[in-house]
């Protein structure tokens, strides 16, 4: 974990400050150190971070929440993603209105519980572009959004929380801006236009690959979209509910599950969020074969692109099929 953070974090810083020094003078130059940038940005957010809130990066809690705020390096909110994470999709995993992760706007549909409309028809091929600035929005509009809506859910308690939170947000995010655009801009031979459409290429980059990561492990062909009673209550035991909602993937490659935080052992996940990722691999035929002997669902897809794949045919299908299920 030491290694993969500091891996990460230089990833994610080292490219930006070459362009701020000036090392960087050529214009391919200048988007290659972006996109690398946003790939440590993705690398921190399913790597560092994730394992960081959810409290299995360290036994000390205050190493927990110190690496926590490497969500807020990078332009997002570590208190905003805790509830969003944490609170809503760990508890309501794949539950329409109640997962946040598939609470998304109008022109997407990512549960059959979910209302359809004309532009859903076509979301199996626009859905890709909109995954690429989902980190762009998170960095400008949807914290204080989410925010906004969690404390009037009574998820945000204490006195003067909302405030202090709001200041607190939008503090992080004026660092973040200031090293991502303000000192390029100032400080390297690049225009304004050009250092722009590098930072559009590095949330581009961030936010395609993190969404892939994620979504392909739920909006999936085989899992459920189960659904909560007119109290906001689930039937069924939790863990089964795990097993039934999430889908693995690519478990045989230990490189590419080392640069996504193990996160295509999402099974392993939901169903242990308080280990830390590094010990899915191990604990995966521990569940697999508990999972069979009790004749329960263990969801997984061989490689990346399998899942990938039928992740596009859940999307085509939850596009143009009416009703719910």
């Amino acid at each position: 974990m030491i290694l993969k953070t500091l891996f990460m974090l230089c990833l994610y810083f080292v490219p930006v400050l070459l362009v701020i020094l000036g090392v960087v003078g050529q214009t391919w130059q200048l988007f290659l150190c972006f996109i690398l940038s946003g790939l440590g940005m993705a690398g921190i957010g399913m790597g560092v971070m994730h394992d960081a809130i959810h409290g299995t990066y360290s036994k000390n809690k205050h190493i927990n929440k110190l690496l926590g705020y490497t969500l807020n390096l990078v332009g997002a909110n570590a208190t905003v993603w805790k509830i969003q994470h944490n609170v809503l999709h760990h508890s309501f995993t794949n539950i329409h209105e109640g997962d946040d992760d598939i609470n998304v706007p109008f022109f997407l549909r990512f549960s059959p519980n979910a209302k359809k409309n004309g532009m859903h028809s076509y979301q199996h091929l626009y859905t890709w572009f909109f995954y690429g600035l989902s980190t762009l929005s998170w960095v400008t509009s949807k914290d204080f959004i989410r925010l906004n809506r969690y404390y009037k859910m009574g998820l945000l308690k204490g006195k003067n929380i909302y405030r202090n939170t709001v200041l607190k947000i939008i503090a992080w995010k004026i660092l973040y801006y200031v090293f991502i655009l303000v000192l390029p801009i100032l400080f390297s031979p690049f225009g304004v236009g050009t250092i722009l459409l590098a930072f559009l290429a590095l949330h581009f980059v961030t936010g395609l690959s993190i969404s892939l990561v994620f979504q392909t492990a739920h909006i999936m062909p085989e899992v459920t979209f189960p659904k909560m009673d007119s109290n906001g209550q689930v039937e069924g035991e939790r863990m089964i509910h795990q097993l039934m909602t999430t889908c693995n993937y690519s478990e045989r490659n230990r490189v590419f599950s080392w640069l996504i935080g193990g996160l295509n052992y999402q099974i392993e996940h939901h169903l242990f969020p308080d280990i830390c990722h590094v010990h899915y691999r191990k604990i995966a035929p521990i569940v697999r074969k508990t999972a069979a002997e009790y004749e329960l669902p263990y969801y997984s897809k061989t490689t990346f692109l399998q899942a990938l794949r039928s992740h596009f045919k859940m999307l085509h299908w939850l596009g143009n099929t009416k009703g719910a299920i």
